[in-house]
């Protein structure tokens, strides 16, 4: 019976260390079934471009689609995967299904995705596609968005509304684009334009999570 304390100290001792070492809040994302999913209607979002106007999806009336991927200047992910995200607006805009680029990163927390640097990275890199300053995260968090990069594929139905057809990942290397085995965004334009659905439609997003403001 001595030996209760003994114990009982190294239990709170083992306790307080596993707490230390639980993630902090500020690294803590969307619950799941927040935000977007397949099937959803998408509203009419609008932000600042980072040529300083305005662009709502409502821009996009004549597309049969929009290829939306939160990404950032900063997450190693997104700077992987930035040269594959403009050679897909490149072969896929003309198809009618054009990139839309945003930004959801809190600046206080990640300087180097203020909307200073989106148009100095925009202009080094040549985007052809509009990079969107998601400065309030509330897109972010309508889609359910959680990674730099996490895509959404939208397809326009009969009605002109745009709907998700696939949530997740443009493929499945981000470290070598030569390796890459399953194209799961391109794989899902194509069945899209056959009229089907694509399978898969959820992949998980692979990279940094998003930096959330601190309240």
């Amino acid at each position: 019976m001595k030996r209760l304390p003994f114990f009982l100290g190294l239990a709170l001792l083992s306790a307080a260390v596993l707490s230390a070492f639980r993630p902090s809040p500020e690294t803590s994302t969307l619950a799941d079934g927040e935000g977007y999913d397949i099937g959803s209607e998408v509203a009419n979002v609008k932000l600042k471009n980072v040529d300083g106007k305005m662009v709502a999806f409502a821009d996009f009336a004549d597309e049969k689609g929009l290829i939306v991927i939160f990404t950032c200047n900063t997450c190693p992910y997104a700077v992987a995967y930035e040269q594959r995200i403009m050679d897909l607006d490149k072969k896929y805009r003309d198809m009618g299904y054009p990139v839309v680029a945003i930004n959801p990163n809190d600046v206080k927390r990640q300087p180097g995705d203020s909307f200073e640097a989106m148009q100095q990275r925009a202009k080094e890199k040549g985007y052809t596609f509009p990079y969107l300053h998601d400065e309030t995260q509330e897109v972010a968090k309508l889609f359910g968005a959680t990674r730099t990069p996490h895509v959404y594929l939208l397809k326009k139905n009969n009605a002109g509304v745009f709907r998700v057809a696939f949530i997740g990942s443009i493929d499945d290397n981000y470290d070598d684009a030569s390796q890459v085995e399953n194209h799961f965004l391109e794989d899902a334009i194509k069945a899209v334009e056959a009229g089907q659905a694509p399978e898969p439609a959820k992949v998980k997003a692979i990279g940094c999570t998003i930096k959330w403001r601190e309240s």
